[in-house]
């Protein structure tokens, strides 16, 4: 489907004393080599609503997302790679000046429609505004069935797959985490990190997009660092560390939460001694823009 550079994923070992010492293994899926723009999981998502507007023959997409977004910006690279109109409503009241992501969103053509957080909160409703456009409606983040479909594929690209004891993921709208689970192997355990504060419903959601019955999993939302969007000093630093010592680039709203939660987590000796891990990179590395110059080392 999408034109990107798959070739480019591949897997980076963790070297710590964090992980020697307990006598645990740690791999990061690199998904966010992919593309700069559809960064990591979103082009697994993106991929079948695409394929599937095509085969429909209707030639514009409108999803939902905030200022910084991912969804919004890689959705607007995808649709301009294959001739789509995008539109994206947008949460909130249109700034004096946009952010980097909705100005790169509407530089790659997405049409932008701000709507009050109150509102925003009824998709369907949204949805019933524009009852009268031709458009192909794309839950935000990508969530439904054919998102986790496209989320199915990520294991695809890890190599000896079975060796590892515990997938690990961030968890959103939790698509991707759905498709991690649908397609792990039994004795596999699939733990997600909520960057969300307090979301108890994110399992009952996940729930409803899991096929495999006899799946090991399960949501850990105590790593959120204040809430969605929050970054305190202390993660900034421990990104700005990560990338030093292995030069590892993470998001502030995902990826840096889940390297976070699993080295705390092994220092806790909450895995077995022999524990092989594999993180999922999600990409997302363009909310980084929100930060002011100098304070990444990346």
């Amino acid at each position: 489907m999408i034109p990107l550079e798959l070739g480019k994923i591949s897997i980076q070992t963790i070297d710590a004393p964090w992980l020697t010492s307990k006598n645990i293994y740690l791999d990061v899926l690199r998904l966010d080599a992919i593309h700069s723009v559809i960064s990591g999981n979103k082009y697994f998502k993106l991929k079948y609503y695409i394929q599937d507007a095509l085969e429909h023959g209707l030639d514009t997409i409108a999803t939902f997302g905030g200022a910084w977004s991912n969804h919004i910006s890689a959705t607007a690279y995808a649709c301009k790679l294959y001739g789509l109109q995008s539109i994206g409503i947008v949460r909130g009241e249109k700034p004096a000046v946009l952010s980097a992501t909705l100005q790169q969103a509407q530089d790659n053509g997405m049409t932008l429609y701000f709507i009050s957080r109150e509102l925003y909160r009824d998709k369907l409703q949204i949805q019933q505004l524009y009852k009268g456009k031709n458009w192909y409606w794309v839950d935000e983040g990508g969530f439904g069935f054919m998102g986790e479909k496209g989320a199915r594929e990520i294991l695809q690209f890890v190599p000896d797959q079975e060796k590892y004891s515990h997938i690990i993921a961030a968890v959103g709208t939790g698509t991707m985490l759905a498709g991690l689970i649908n397609t792990a192997a039994l004795h596999q355990h699939v733990l997600g990190i909520s960057s969300m504060k307090g979301n108890k419903e994110l399992d009952e959601i996940i729930k409803a997009l899991v096929r495999n019955s006899f799946s090991s999993w399960s949501i850990n939302h105590d790593y959120h660092f204040g809430g969605y969007g929050k970054f305190p000093p202390s993660l900034i630093h421990f990104m700005n560390d990560v990338f030093s010592k292995h030069q590892l680039p993470l998001d502030i709203i995902y990826t840096s939460k889940v390297m976070y939660a699993i080295k705390d987590l092994v220092e806790k000796n909450t895995f077995l001694a022999g524990s092989n891990l594999l993180m999922i990179h999600s990409g997302g590395l363009q909310g980084n823009q929100s930060l002011s110059p100098q304070v990444l080392a990346f």
